[in-house]
Parts: structure tokens; sequence; C-alpha cells
């Protein structure tokens, strides 16, 4: 009964359960701890940067680079979040009180649409209009009930919240104080080769670092683009359709296009030419290109992965875990992509793993 092999069983049974225990604890603040050492990735390479200028201050470095991350991310997500939270009451109370209504803008466009289309919409039985303002009515009223109940949600989980909140900070500041020494620990217990090891390690934190920079990236600048456009152009709710769009967003290829395109076909087919123009041609070539160009420059390049696997990743990742699957999705493509590499190479006759990134 105690021979090596039921002591090694033992023992692993007793790390599994350990473990899966230690993962059970954390998980109410599974958002929290993956922004934390997210965070701590991304802004490492500053932490290294200040405590080569103040050596061997590691507390005062790591307190330097929260600080600035508070400054320069946290902090403002906080204001626009406010703002937004304004903003949604807002545009709720205007659907209740009818100063914001979707049918009498699906009416208008019906007004000025050509009878010929209205005519092909009856042959495929389409062409029920009064039940197609019904159900925007619907679609409406109910949307605003789904607003109002997640702000209701959002104000009575304000204290998870904050909590959450300052156990991520504190998180960020110990990770980065303490990456080294963690990162070193972490490859030390990994059952793998040490060019392995190094690998993958290497190749997660490159990918959350390409991720959220590049994402992060996209969805700021299209959301401000769309956004200032909204407020040219004197749609209401401007801030709230530029969060969107830069949520959407995150959906590379069709993500702010959800938003701006039937903004601008109401333009058209109620006669407002200036303004569709201008709507499309910023959503086309400026809330276009920002896309097709930093997502592949900041995402693609820095992640090596194709980027359809980037998008199905991203889409996938969200579906399942909400918006931490942003990041989620991508590295847990990429880690995958490695792992058979690894694979493939251990299969050659050499052995060799892939060269360390």
């Amino acid at each position: 009964m105690n021979s090596p092999q039921v002591q090694r069983g033992a023992f692993l049974l007793m790390l599994l359960t350990v473990t899966c225990a230690f993962i059970w604890i954390l998980l109410p603040f599974f958002g929290a701890v993956m922004w934390g050492v997210a965070l701590a990735i991304l802004f490492t390479p500053l932490y290294k940067r200040l405590l080569r200028r103040m050596p061997g201050r590691r507390n005062l470095a790591a307190l330097a680079t929260l600080t600035i991350c508070l400054v320069i991310v946290i902090l403002p997500l906080a204001a626009v979040t406010v703002s937004l939270i304004q903003e949604v009451v807002l545009v709720t109370q205007n659907i209740r009180s009818g100063q914001l209504n979707f049918a009498s803008y699906f009416q208008q466009i019906l007004d000025a649409t050509p009878r010929w289309i209205i005519s092909l919409l009856d042959r495929f039985n389409l062409g029920n209009m009064a039940a197609w303002q019904a159900r925007i009515s619907d679609v409406a009223t109910q949307g605003s009930q789904v607003v109002a109940s997640q702000a209701l949600t959002i104000g009575q989980n304000t204290f998870n919240f904050v909590v959450s909140f300052f156990v991520m900070l504190y998180l960020l500041y110990f990770v980065m104080r303490d990456g080294g020494a963690l990162s070193k620990t972490v490859r030390d217990a990994l059952p793998f080769a040490k060019p392995h090891t190094h690998y993958l390690l290497n190749k997660f934190t490159t990918v959350i670092r390409a991720t959220i920079k590049g994402n992060v990236a996209v969805a700021v600048a299209q959301g401000t683009i769309g956004g200032l456009a909204f407020w040219f152009l004197g749609v209401q709710g401007a801030l709230l359709w530029a969060v969107l769009m830069a949520f959407l967003s995150l959906l590379p290829a069709v993500g702010a296009a959800i938003i701006w395109g039937p903004v601008a076909i109401y333009f058209l087919a109620t006669g407002q030419w200036v303004q569709g123009g201008v709507l499309i041609f910023v959503g086309v070539f400026v809330i276009g290109l920002v896309d097709n160009i930093l997502r592949p420059l900041l995402v693609g390049k820095d992640t090596q992965m194709p980027d359809y696997i980037v998008l199905m990743s991203t889409i996938g990742g969200m579906a399942i875990f909400g918006i931490n699957g942003f990041v989620l999705g991508p590295v847990i493509a990429a880690l995958f992509m490695a792992a058979w590499s690894l694979f493939s190479a251990s299969n050659d006759e050499d052995g060799n793993a892939p060269p360390v990134p």
C-alpha cells in the first residue's frame, strides 16, 4: 500500500483536487483575475523600463506603473461608463415617451421607398408594413425594458463590482512586481521540456498583448470616429451608438457597420442625401480602413494567426465567455496552434521544438 506508484497516484489525486478547489474559489472573481493578469502582461514592459531608471525599487516601479495604468486606461473607461449610463437612461426615457420612435422612422423610409420595391416585397410575403411597424415598436419597447433591467442589475451588483475592481488592482500590482518569479515558478512546475515551456508561455503573453492592444485600439478608433460622425450629423444618443460601435468592432469585418449602416439607409431613404453620403463615406473609407489596416498589423501580425482564425476565435470566445472572450478566444486558438506545432515537431527525426519567438 506504500509503494511509490500508490504514493505518486495519491499525490497526483490530491494535487488535482486542491487545484480544482482553488479554481472553484477564484471563479467569482474570474474576470478580475483574468484582467489583472492581462493588464500586468500588457504593462510589464513599462514596469521594466521604469525599474531600469530606479534600480532595486520594485515596489515604487510597480506603483508608478499601476498609477499610469489607472490614468490612461481605467479612469477614462470609468468616465465613459458613467456618461454612457446617463445616455442610456436618457435614450430609454425618450423611447418610452415617444420622442425616439423607431416605428415612425421606419414609416418615413416606407414613404420614400419606390413602389416597385414594395411590390417585390409583397411577392415574397414581406409587404405587410403594419406588421413590420408593430414588430419594430415591440423590439424597441423590449429593448428599453432590457436596458432598464440591466441598469438595475448593475446598480444592485455595485458592491460586487467594487470588490472585483480592487481585486484586479491588487493582483495587477503584485503580478507586475513579482512577475519574473511567478513566471519562473510556472516554467519549473509545468511537466514539459524547457524549450516547449518557453515557447508556449511566450506565445501566451504575445497573444494577450497583441489581442488587447489591437482590439482595444481598433475599438477606440472606430467608436470615436463613428460617434463623432453621428454627433456631427445630429443623431440622438451619439455616445451610446459610439460605445456600441466600439463594442461591435470586436467582431472583425462586420462590427461597426451593424450600427452605421441602418442609419445611412435611413438618411438616404428620407432624402437626406448629404448626411447619408457623408456617413457612408466615413463608414466605408475611414472606419473600414481602420479595421482593415490596424487589426492585421496589431493582432494578426504579432499572433501569427490567419485573419479567419482570429475572427472565428473572437466570435466563439465572446459567445462562450462574454466580453472576456475577445481575449480568451484568440489565446486559446493560439495555444491550440502552438501545441499542435510542438506535437508535429516532436514527430520529426531530430525532435526539435519550433524556435522560441
